[in-house]
């Protein structure tokens, strides 16, 4: 015989499941973008909750006894997906921090446009090119399976009915921060190296040969050398932004 409060349970437990997986691909990289139609974003939250309902179950807990109880559990699985959905894209904010060095350093900090990975915010023209060719990358090393594998291990990692950890959470955003600092500089310090000594060896001439316009000279020069730097070492910049994205998915699903 079926319990009449079968179809209330179902609906709590699937509610509770769209919760953290809504809030994670609202804000998760490749699969949380903007450009990506809304509809399409909440057609595919919906499809991944059905599918993870007879997986993480399970772990739930029942549906409470009270309204409130039922809208503090839900409360509390959006917040368990925002603070994963953040960590996950302060992963990606790498391609500005090194975009906006290696414009400066190349002398392309005028060129600005916006950036779609972003939400439209003006920046580098630099930046959001490797922002994009990041997204690219994430979908052509399936690194997006990865994710979507996080998303399913949270529920291992961050109980339904264990409390909200805001200073553990607050530190966790915090490195992330440091290492999309990091890993950015890591990404453009050949153009940091190149900008300082370019810049020195410009001042030098300027100062053995006052008649030679060293502006017209620097300007071309500089935007040149950068450009074959980028197409020079694009390859292994992308390789450091893969690294450092992987690590953080494998921190998120308690691997590392």
């Amino acid at each position: 015989m079926i319990s009449l409060n079968w179809l209330p349970s179902t609906a709590f437990l699937f509610i509770l499941i769209f919760a953290r997986v809504g809030s994670i691909l609202m804000l998760v990289p490749a699969l949380g973008e903007s450009v990506i139609p809304a509809r399409m974003r909440l057609t595919f939250a919906l499809a991944l909750s059905l599918v993870l309902y007879p997986i993480v179950t399970p772990q739930l807990p029942p549906l409470p006894d009270t309204v409130w109880g039922t809208v503090a559990l839900v409360l509390h699985e959006i917040a368990i997906g925002l603070v994963i959905g953040t960590i996950a894209r302060l992963a990606v904010s790498t391609t500005q921090v090194a975009g906006a060095i290696i414009a400066s350093s190349s002398g392309l900090s005028l060129a600005v446009a916006a950036d779609p990975v972003n939400g439209g915010v003006q920046g580098a023209l630099i930046g959001a090119f490797l922002s994009m060719l990041g997204i690219a990358l994430i979908f052509a090393t399936d690194l997006h399976h990865v994710t979507l594998s996080a998303i399913h291990d949270s529920y291992l990692i961050f109980k339904v009915t264990d409390p909200l950890m805001f200073g553990d959470a607050a530190n966790v955003i915090l490195e992330s921060v440091a290492g999309a600092f990091v890993v950015g500089v890591q990404m453009s310090a050949p153009f940091i190296v190149f900008g300082l000594v370019f810049n020195l060896g410009m001042g030098i001439l300027s100062r053995l040969m006052p008649q030679l316009q060293v502006f017209f000279l620097a300007m071309p020069a500089t935007v040149g050398v950068g450009l074959i730097l980028m197409a020079l070492l694009l390859s292994m910049m992308m390789g450091l932004y893969l690294m450092h994205y992987e690590r953080v998915l494998a921190m998120l699903r308690g691997v590392a």
